[in-house]
């Protein structure tokens, strides 16, 4: 059973105008999806609310909602056109801008008045960054070029909608006059025509121009993540709304680190002898080199812990860590005085396996990596 449009919108049948307009801009703002990425629970609430408010807010439809309840909408009438649950975002947005006025940044600046602003196209470029970028993150500069109005262009309100952008349709339905609105295809929601246009410019009076974009891109960011610049897609006509540029992150392989998370791992192979007799190593890690001191005696499968090494973290807490697994390589081949060296120690107690229990085994050791 369909949900009771009042208790979406947590007011009574006795509300006012005021305070159904109200109700509403509390529910929208509250559910909206830039808020709540991902959250489909929250989408869903907020075309609810949306649909809801469509009807409410306007007296002949509250007033047949009030008496046939959801059936005054059923047989594909739908409220405003949006077929009772089949809306999409981009119908909210341009039919609820009065609610919110051209400041509310959420709604891709559809403005006030009842007109819609159409918004232009997005653009689309990829990104590559350096480990030592992802890490810390950094701000690039790209050249992108969009489309942008044209100097001279002037335009002329759309007469077959007079400037609000939409059209509407009245129906004689055996539930009464329905009345529902579309997009004017006549200027394409606009609300405005060309009149003049200069040369070079297209149909819709715009131009392509190369441009310089400066892109703020946030440490721990992962490959194949996207990013959004507001504003700096294609122009749209008239007083219409830029779109945005969407920014693909692409990371590039690092010779010797290897990232996990916000984690990073080095494999350190050292000798017989440095695993002996103790050493110390530069290592790569981000932002440079660091050198670490291995103990004398230290074990291979050994793993080094380097703390707040890593990646910074991409919701701000900190960063990971670098884990740098010694490895001690054994050599394939052997002089005769080395062979015959070993071969005499073969049997010291010094060689002999002897693990202490502080070593620990190989489970426990990814455990502790994951720890």
């Amino acid at each position: 059973m369909k949900e009771d449009f009042y208790s979406i919108l947590s007011i009574t049948k006795n509300a006012t105008a005021a305070e159904i307009k109200k109700a509403y801009r509390k529910k929208a703002i509250e559910h909206h999806p830039d808020k709540n990425p991902g959250d489909s629970k929250a989408e869903e609430m907020f075309k609810k609310a949306a649909e809801a408010y469509e009807v409410l807010s306007d007296a002949d439809k509250k007033a047949r909602y009030d008496q046939y309840g959801h059936a005054a909408f059923e047989g594909g009438a739908g409220a405003g056109g949006f077929g009772g649950g089949g809306m999409n975002m981009d119908d909210i947005f341009s039919q609820f801008g009065d609610i919110f006025g051209g400041g509310f940044s959420g709604f891709g600046g559809f403005g006030g008045g009842g007109q819609r602003r159409v918004k232009g196209s997005n653009l689309r470029i990829r990104v590559k960054l350096t480990l030592d970028e992802i890490a810390n993150g950094v701000e690039k500069r790209v050249k992108v070029k969009r489309k942008i109005q044209a100097d001279g262009v002037t335009y002329n309100t759309c007469t077959t909608c007079h400037g609000s952008g939409q059209v509407t349709k009245i129906a004689n339905t055996i539930l009464g006059r329905m009345q529902t609105s579309a997009t004017c295809g006549t200027c394409g929601g606009a609300g405005q025509i060309i009149d003049k246009k200069p040369a070079g410019a297209d149909a819709q009076g715009l131009i392509a121009k190369e441009e310089t974009v400066s892109i703020k891109i946030p440490g721990g960011v992962e490959d194949g993540m996207q990013l959004k610049v507001q504003g700096k897609g294609n122009s749209a006509p008239g007083n219409g709304v830029a779109g945005d540029l969407i920014v693909l992150i692409e990371t590039e392989e690092h010779a010797t680190l290897k990232r996990e998370g916000d984690n990073l791992h080095y494999d350190l192979y050292i000798s017989i002898s440095e695993a002996i007799l103790g050493t110390s190593k530069e290592i790569d890690a981000v932002g440079g080199k660091v050198r670490i001191k291995l103990e004398e005696g230290i074990q291979s499968g050994k793993i080094l812990r380097l703390r707040g090494k890593g990646i910074t973290s991409l919701n701000g807490y900190g960063s990971g860590d670098l884990l740098v697994h010694v490895n001690v390589w054994t050599p394939k081949e052997l002089t005769k005085e080395q062979r015959e060296f070993f071969e005499r120690m073969s049997d010291h107690e010094n060689f002999v396996p002897q693990p202490e229990k502080s070593d620990k085994s190989f489970f426990e050791k990814v455990k502790d990596m994951f720890s």
